[in-house]
């Protein structure tokens, strides 16, 4: 009886001679890449946020998320695309937004009210509301960018939407061409997204003791995903970008 590497070599022959490509591995597909306009995130994320799929910025409150989101849109409204703004909790700032060089003309903000709507005798809440609207614009096309804010949206709650919600969202993503940035406390999109960045407040830059110049943040990669000819995870070289703003990345992990 032939043994196992004999088996093998004659299979590898045979497809040699009848299909030749079959053993030759197809190039990696690059990741196309939208600056996030800071360049240590800009570094650490090799060129941006991925157009096309699911970024996740995860941390607690004032950790810096939707400070890197306003600077990615403002990015974004730059060169002219439109984008919108899913605010779960109504907590956006327009004038924050506008100083971090945000056009408010081509932002488009979904403002999910409080108060109950019927919707089939059941009260639709803020989430639900949210969702729907993210599926709406994402469907329809067009944005360039579009920002789910779910950062006061308790853990356990963000965790109870199915995994098929974002499974759609990353496929309708891919489609349209759109970055779906989600925030929020923790990761709930799982292997749906392709980047997943956890904030984390470090100190206030202050000059003296009554005026603050800013805030430092500390941003680390926690997955990274590049679309393969396999779909593959790509494990990212550790490494440590040093700040040289109010901005600080943490290590590749």
């Amino acid at each position: 009886m032939p043994t196992a590497s004999a088996l093998r070599h004659e299979i590898e022959q045979k497809l040699a001679t009848s299909f030749p490509t079959a053993l030759t591995p197809s190039s990696r597909t690059i990741r196309e890449s939208a600056t996030v306009g800071i360049q240590e995130i800009d570094e650490l994320l090799d060129g941006g946020l991925p157009i096309g799929a699911i970024t996740e910025i995860t941390g607690p409150a004032s950790s810096g998320r939707t400070c890197l989101a306003l600077s990615f849109v403002a990015e974004r409204t730059k060169a002219r695309p439109v984008c919108a703004w899913v605010d779960v909790g109504n907590a956006l700032d327009p004038e924050s937004a506008a100083a971090s060089g945000v056009n408010l003309r081509r932002l488009l903000w979904v403002r999910c009210k409080s108060i109950a709507v019927q919707a089939k005798g059941k009260p639709w809440s803020r989430m639900d509301q949210a969702l729907r609207a993210t599926d709406l614009l994402l469907q329809s096309g067009g944005f360039a960018a579009i920002v789910l804010d779910m950062g006061d949206l308790a853990t356990d709650h963000g965790r109870r939407i199915p995994l098929a919600t974002w499974y759609r969202f990353k496929q309708a993503a891919g489609q349209s061409r759109t970055s779906l940035l989600l925030l929020g406390r923790a990761s709930y999109a799982q292997s749906s997204a392709a980047v997943v960045l956890e904030c984390s407040p470090l100190k206030p830059d202050a000059a003296n003791q009554m005026v603050m110049d800013g805030c430092s943040f500390g941003v680390s990669l926690k997955r990274e995903k590049l679309a393969t000819h396999l779909g593959m995870m790509r494990k990212p070289p550790a490494s440590t970008w040093t700040a040289k703003s109010s901005w600080a990345t943490g290590t590749k992990a």
